[in-house]
């Protein structure tokens, strides 16, 4: 069986010095990523989200719901200018609601609405489909065997990371 990779291994053979096998699967590994990338914005498309709303929808929930939106823009690496651009667009779509806190009315909280956990829900109902399908092409074993050797390559690239990106 062929895929893509094999095509693009062929047209660069002798063409520029690699190895051929860590091209293969680097290769492989990035054009997957491209396919589940586009499979989930197809999902996020068909529940009406786009994937900014969804991240932010995201983080609500990993964090029971509610979150102050300073805590928002530092997990989502935002300004505070980019995180109420954000939280406008969602709170005109009814996904979310500000609220002001009754000790401090300083303080404003950023809370799910029914209907945002209901978007998010649908949108992650939509991605695990798109994850399940392509793993259900190995069996269990295989499954297992891929989890743990992709484990350990990211383990190295993360405990190694800053002596790739520190200047000498």
């Amino acid at each position: 069986m062929e895929d893509s990779v094999d095509q693009h291994l062929a047209r660069w053979r002798g063409k520029a010095p690699y190895d051929e096998r860590t091209e293969a699967i680097v290769t492989r590994m990035q054009f997957l990523v491209k396919h589940i990338r586009q499979a989930k914005d197809r999902a996020l498309s068909n529940v009406g989200l786009q994937e900014f709303e969804f991240e932010t929808l995201h983080r609500l929930v990993s964090h029971e719901g509610s979150m102050t939106p300073s805590e928002l823009a530092k997990e989502l690496l935002l300004s505070p200018a980019g995180t109420t651009g954000r939280l406008d667009t969602l709170e005109q779509a009814g996904l979310i609601r500000r609220l002001r806190g009754t000790g401090d009315r300083r303080r404003v909280e950023v809370e799910l609405t029914e209907a945002g956990h209901a978007k998010w829900l649908a949108a992650m109902e939509l991605r695990a489909v798109v994850e399940s399908d392509m793993i259900a092409t190995l069996d269990p074993a295989s499954r297992e065997t891929l989890n743990e050797l992709l484990k350990r390559m990211l383990a190295k690239v993360e405990t190694t990371r800053d002596a790739f990106t520190s200047p000498h």
